[in-house]
């Protein structure tokens, strides 16, 4: 990697983590290429704009744009840096599928150059950088030994991204010292926390360890919940007075587990050390059943609803998104639950604050759906949803909007 100010950085896949990734990078006076497929998302941010939710992103993105500093198109240009932050998710059995991250780097392939630093930051199964490397060797074999390649996974919130890009300690770790080397200095041109040198495969375990680890601690509350329901406890209250032991802190439960982290990391660990990972399956499994528990809760609901009242229940899903304040639809429990009853034959409302319109989702305001539904159900802990008038409703809520 070139050492002076001028580089280019070529970032393939701009969703949640690649254009707030793109344009903190080109904040910075960076040229930065975005790569995507999608040619809305590229139309829309070469206008300036973005096509998702996120604090201050938008600001960035047109500033930059209308500096010059970022492009997007389809086709990966010549560049210093290519950075990989494409999707990651599973097959069938939750098996990992590689194939954007191959398809990436096989564009990539045409434009290395030697000195070229090639980054994956997509959530991957331990050796998948070592992979990568032995394709582009074996298909670009003079290059071996005169480029570097390093993975470095990021640890970001949505709500909170463009902070924590810069702020948050970052794990970098090349397939051998010179990468990992070229790799910090290149985040240090833009990432204020702490840079910590590993290599590739223990990069790679840190992303799935820190989200396996979440999802223990959230199927720890998710069963208790299920437990108190039997035992006739408000379990909210439960892990407040609990979480006053110095050395307990439990997480507060929800109708499962969702995001493009949490719910899919763990099986990359389940599916490379099946007899390992007995707990970490366990956990995913909780949190799976959780969301089954909730929508067998709504329906049960709705059925005693329809014997006392003579009619079908109207049902409003409070939130669709897989976390409080965003728009973010990955993984969802809470969508999994709107469909899973509307393919029941319930009558059910899609009550999402953070979107304006869907291509497949009939979105309802969420004053009308407090207004006209019997049920109302909530699913996620939006700033919406706090201290709305729900008298003379039914209320199911499965993550502490009422009762906190």
């Amino acid at each position: 990697m070139k050492e002076q100010t001028k580089i280019q950085v070529a970032i393939l896949g701009l969703g949640y983590i690649g254009l707030p990734t793109a344009a903190l990078i080109a904040s910075k006076g960076i040229m930065v290429n975005g790569v995507d497929v999608n040619r809305h998302v590229i139309d829309t941010i070469n206008k300036g704009k973005i096509h998702i939710v996120e604090p201050d992103l938008e600001g960035l993105v047109h500033l930059a744009v209308r500096k010059g500093v970022l492009i997007a198109g389809p086709k990966v240009k010549a560049s210093d840096v290519f950075l990989v932050a494409v999707p990651t998710p599973f097959k069938k059995g939750h098996q990992p599928d590689l194939s954007y991250v191959e398809k990436a780097t096989r564009m990539i392939l045409p434009q290395l150059r030697p000195g070229n630093l090639f980054i994956i930051e997509s959530t991957s199964p331990v050796g998948t950088t070592e992979k990568m490397a032995r394709l582009i060797f074996r298909e670009r074999p003079e290059l071996k030994g005169k480029i570097h390649l390093a993975y470095c996974p990021e640890r970001v919130l949505p709500g909170s991204v463009i902070y924590e890009l810069q702020q948050n300690d970052r794990v970098i770790g090349g397939i051998d010292e010179a990468s990992t080397e070229a790799a910090v200095r290149f985040y240090s041109r833009f990432v204020r926390g702490s840079l910590h040198k590993t290599n590739s495969r223990t990069a790679e375990m840190t992303k799935l360890v820190e989200n396996a680890y979440r999802d223990v601690n959230i199927a720890f509350a998710n069963e208790l919940s299920v437990i108190c329901e039997e035992a006739d406890i408000n379990v909210n209250e439960l892990i407040n007075l609990a979480s006053k032991h110095p050395r307990v802190k439990i997480l507060q439960p929800g109708p499962g587990v969702g995001g493009h982290c949490i719910a899919v990391d763990p099986w990359f660990i389940v599916a490379d050390f099946p007899k390992q990972a007995k707990l970490i399956r366990l956990a995913r499994e909780v949190n799976t059943g959780k969301t089954e528990w909730v929508q067998q809760k709504i329906q049960d609901t709705a059925a005693s609803f329809q014997k006392k009242q003579g009619r079908p229940a109207v049902v409003a899903c409070m939130g669709l998104a897989y976390k409080p304040d965003i728009d973010d639809l990955r993984e969802s429990p809470a969508l999994e639950i709107y469909e899973h009853l509307e393919k029941h034959g319930i009558t059910v409302m899609a009550v999402e604050p953070n979107i304006r319109k869907h291509s497949k989702l009939a979105i309802t305001d969420t004053l009308r759906a407090v207004r006209e539904a019997d049920i109302l159900v909530f699913l996620v802990r939006h700033k919406e949803f706090v201290g709305l008038n729900t008298a003379g409703k039914t209320v199911l809520d499965f993550c502490g909007v009422v009762n906190h």
